[in-house]
Formats: C-alpha cells, sequence, structure tokens
C-alpha cells in the first residue's frame, strides 16, 4: 500500500504536469521564482558585492545563479525525471516539434531580435519617467537606468562584471526562462484561450521584480514573440529572440565601454 510520503510527490507531480494549471498556480509559478532572486539579492549577494567593491550588476547575476536556476530549470529537469526516468524534457516542455523551417525561423528570429533592440531604446525614457514617479523608493543600488548600477565604480570593474555576466544574463538565463515561461507555463494557460501569451507575457514582466519599471516596455517588446511561440507552437522563436537579444546587448555594452562610448 503506498504511504502518504510516496502518494504527496505524485499528486504535485500531477498537478504540475496536467495540460491546466488554475489561474492562481499559474501566477504563483510565474512570480516565486522572481520574489526569490529579489530576496537572495537582498539578503546575501547584494552585500556581498557591494563589500569586495564591485557593482550591483553582478550581484544579481549571482543571485540568479542561487534562485533562478535552481528553481526553474530545477523544477523542469525534477518533473522530467518523475515523468520519464530520464532527464527529459518531452511531456514537461511543449513546443519542441520545430514546425517552422529553418529560413522562416531564421527571419523571424532576425526581425523579433531587430523590434526588441529598438523598442527597448525607444521606451527607455518612459521607462526612467514610470521609475522617477513610483518606483525611486526601491532599496536596489543603481536602480532607475542602466548606467545607474555602474555609477562610482572604476572602468576595469564594471567590465569585469559585465563581461563575466555575459554567459549568464546573456545567454543561459534567457535559455532557462524560455524553457520554463514559454515551453512550460504557456501551455497550461490555454484555458484562457487568446489571451494565454497576453497573461503569460504581463505576468513574466512582473516576474521581474527587481526592475519593475521597465514593465509596460518589457510587455511591448515579448509579445510579438511570445504570441508567435503560441500561435506556431515553435519554442525556438522565443528562444531565438530572447538570448539573441541579451546576448547582443550585453556584449555590445561591453565594447561600448571598453571604447570609452558609455559615461561612467
Amino acid at each position: 500500500m503506498a504511504t502518504t510520503e510516496d502518494t504527496r510527490p505524485n499528486r504535485i507531480v500531477e498537478r504540475l504536469l496536467s495540460d491546466h494549471h488554475s489561474l492562481p498556480l499559474s501566477i504563483a509559478l510565474h512570480l516565486v521564482p522572481g520574489a526569490l532572486i529579489v530576496a537572495v539579492y537582498l539578503l546575501i549577494t547584494g552585500p556581498l558585492v557591494k563589500a569586495i567593491g564591485l557593482p550591483p550588476f553582478l550581484g544579481w547575476a549571482v543571485a540568479m545563479c542561487l534562485a533562478l536556476a535552481p528553481v526553474e530549470l530545477g523544477l523542469l529537469l525534477w518533473l522530467a525525471r518523475r515523468r520519464n526516468g530520464r532527464f527529459s524534457l518531452r511531456g514537461v516542455v511543449s513546443y519542441l516539434d520545430k514546425p517552422i523551417s529553418r529560413g522562416k525561423l531564421v527571419a523571424i528570429v532576425a526581425v523579433l531580435i531587430v523590434q526588441m533592440v529598438v523598442l527597448s531604446f525607444a521606451f527607455t525614457p518612459v521607462d526612467n519617467l514610470v521609475y522617477q514617479w513610483l518606483f525611486r523608493w526601491l532599496p536596489f543600488e543603481g536602480a532607475g537606468s542602466v548606467t545607474g548600477y555602474f555609477t562610482g565604480y572604476s572602468r576595469t570593474a564594471v567590465v569585469v562584471a559585465l563581461a563575466s555576466c555575459i554567459p549568464l544574463t546573456g545567454l543561459a538565463f534567457p535559455i532557462i526562462e524560455e524553457l520554463y515561461f514559454r515551453g512550460f507555463l504557456l501551455p497550461r494557460l490555454s484555458r484562457l484561450g487568446r489571451w494565454a501569451p497576453v497573461v503569460n507575457t504581463a505576468l513574466f514582466s512582473l516576474y521581474h521584480f527587481w526592475a519593475p519599471w521597465v514593465f509596460l516596455s518589457r510587455v511591448v517588446f515579448f509579445i510579438p514573440a511570445v504570441w508567435l511561440v503560441w500561435r506556431k507552437k515553435d519554442l525556438r522563436v522565443s528562444i531565438g529572440m530572447h538570448p539573441g537579444t541579451t546576448l547582443l546587448m550585453s556584449t555590445g555594452g561591453v565594447i561600448a565601454i571598453l571604447l570609452n562610448l558609455v559615461p561612467l
């Protein structure tokens, strides 16, 4: 006879892997990782990075190492192991069948990267205004602008911090986020019909508790890719767009600082 300890994990797995998540469960799964990242930063990595004289941006990257990766990727791998007996994401992550041809996919991703870069720069004044009106009270060092995280630090410290984060915040973490938010959570909002990509994008944008002033702009420049993933059922769209954009912008930022194009 199965014990309580045996059946309880099975019930959790069944609930998480069901075709549909309840809205409260989905909201929790979207937002809890973001809350954990902020908690780890405020309690551990922020003070640690500040104590050794490095920019707070590095503290956020380390917080994501300790919270984002274990929670999001760890949950997917645990579910994969429970469902498949091995670490295969089939049946856990959806939209893996690659229905879009390679040439069309490259074109779509290229357009999405361009639009995301353009819109992110275009919305910068709006983001700054929202921060000044609503979020100046946040206890995050350097909050309010990208360069604010680097003010008061040497160029060498900034370059070292940014360059060391490129493989993480530029590539690995965005891929994990797309597997988790678009591959795992989005399909399980299917009861919402056409509202599923909208709700997924809004919750994903809200999940970034460390930068709430860019909520509106993040919704605007993510919704096209999320909608295409949902419509075409091809996760490669957002996996190409999201890491592609962050890798391009973070690498470009390091180069701009090295060439003295960005004031510190």
